[in-house]
């Protein structure tokens, strides 16, 4: 495997690489130190006393800690956005955090049924990646995917009918919460089973390299962000799809949006290594490690990662450090988590840190960010209203593409859906 990139990431090295040959090349992210987060306990700590052949090993893989202080070492002006792209992150972010606020009220209120799992407090990662991509890169969720379809262009009434299950829904109300997918924005939809979405997200990033490389359509430079969590990387599906990935270069970037949390498992309980960025250089890929409360932590890596797929320099596996603020779902009393615990994460709240950053180098005024809100709650309130005046679905809808036959069991002969023949429901249709 060749040693040269063009990219700044670290690759994965042979075994027998020297120390010194490793420093040859400067690094945008420093070697990784663990960080202070209350995820990182005794147990990923005690990688301190590892040989010293592990810890060389180790420096192969690379983590964020301190992107932001680098990045200001290299510019003049010592920012890392500007105020437009400042405006648009925490815009996007206040989005998320209203509209997942407000669902909770709504399925208190008998609007949703079924499961709804929100997605406070991992803002910074949703849109620090999919803020980067173009309209035809792709993004596969899970079931807390609300957030990823917001931030990927879905409009705020889509997704609040889906979640009340009307026929204006973008899924037109057969979704529910678990599984928004919308066509036109290239959001290959949120899956309820843990490791669902990444086989799905690898296909389509296949799919571009196809199109690029067989079918020679050259404008075809499209990624796909696989996003997932910390209880998935212990799944089959994430381990065949990293090898496959990298054993075909895939234009795919694999987020593992690491809340601590698989339900009510910890998960430094639940997995042999803690460190799931450590697992990308052995299938060959790049693996980081960033502070997923922090969105232009998130933003810088992930610059890097897309720009990488998108130059056909293959996968990157990317492990976000963030915390959910609520329980796994809304019928989740939360009662397994430490109090410190959250609290120390409330305290690290993205969409502060952002706010803070902001005014702290004069890039807006609290005017300003007072005007977002108001527009965010405004459009929050339109989208309640939006989904709890619109229709439900017909009863024809009932059927539809769940047969690809279409003269099967959803289609009579005489071309019409079969549930709408009154006998069909009372059990007496001849099928």
């Amino acid at each position: 495997m060749s040693l040269t990139t063009s990219t700044k990431f670290a690759q994965p090295l042979p075994l027998n690489t020297t120390s010194s040959r490793s420093k040859e090349h400067k690094l945008l992210f420093e070697p990784f130190r663990t960080n202070t987060f209350l995820g990182s306990t005794h147990k990923l700590r005690c990688f301190n006393s590892l040989s010293k052949s592990n810890l060389h090993r180790r420096s192969a893989i690379v983590a964020v800690s301190d992107v932001v202080k680098e990045k200001k070492s290299k510019s003049s002006t010592n920012l890392l956005i500007t105020k437009e792209e400042g405006l648009e992150l925490y815009e996007d972010m206040v989005l998320g955090r209203a509209f997942e606020d407000m669902c909770a009220q709504m399925y208190y209120r008998g609007k949703m049924f079924g499961f709804v799992h929100l997605y406070n407090g991992q803002e910074a990662v949703s849109t620090g990646f999919i803020k980067l991509l173009k309209q035809e890169d792709s993004v596969a969720s899970t079931y807390r995917d609300h957030v990823h379809s917001l931030s990927k262009g879905v409009s705020a009434r889509a997704v609040m009918s889906e979640l009340f299950g009307k026929a204006t829904g973008c899924c037109r109300g057969q979704g529910g919460s678990m599984h928004m997918f919308s066509k036109e924005h290239n959001v290959l939809g949120g899956f309820a089973f843990i490791g669902e979405g990444i086989p799905v997200a690898t296909g389509a990033a296949f799919s571009s390299k196809y199109r690029r490389e067989v079918l020679k359509e050259a404008d075809c430079d499209h990624v796909t962000v696989a996003f997932f969590g910390d209880g998935t990387c212990n799944n089959g599906q994430f381990f065949e799809c990293l090898n496959m990935a990298a054993l075909w270069k895939l234009p795919i970037v694999f987020v593992v949006e690491n809340n601590l949390w698989a339900i009510g498992m910890s998960h430094v309980r639940a997995t042999s290594d803690p460190e799931i960025w450590k697992k990308g250089p052995a299938f060959g890929m790049p693996g980081v490690h960033v502070d997923g409360m922090d969105v232009l932590k998130v933003r810088e890596v992930a610059k890097e990662a897309i720009g990488r797929a998108r130059r056909g320099e293959g996968p990157t596996l990317v492990e976000c450090e963030t915390y959910r603020f609520r329980g796994h779902s809304l019928a989740d009393p939360d009662e397994l988590r430490d109090p410190a615990e959250k609290a120390h994460y409330a305290a690290r709240d993205p969409i502060t840190a952002l706010k803070r950053y902001m005014i702290d180098n004069n890039l807006v005024t609290e005017q300003e960010l007072k005007t977002i809100e108001k527009k965010i709650d405004e459009v929050v309130e339109d989208a309640v209203e939006f989904a709890d005046e619109s229709p439900h679905p017909p009863r024809s809808q009932l059927l539809e593409n769940v047969f690809a036959d279409p003269k099967g069991f959803g289609i009579g002969p005489d071309g019409r859906y079969r549930c709408e023949d009154p006998k069909f429901t009372q059990g007496t249709a001849h099928v």
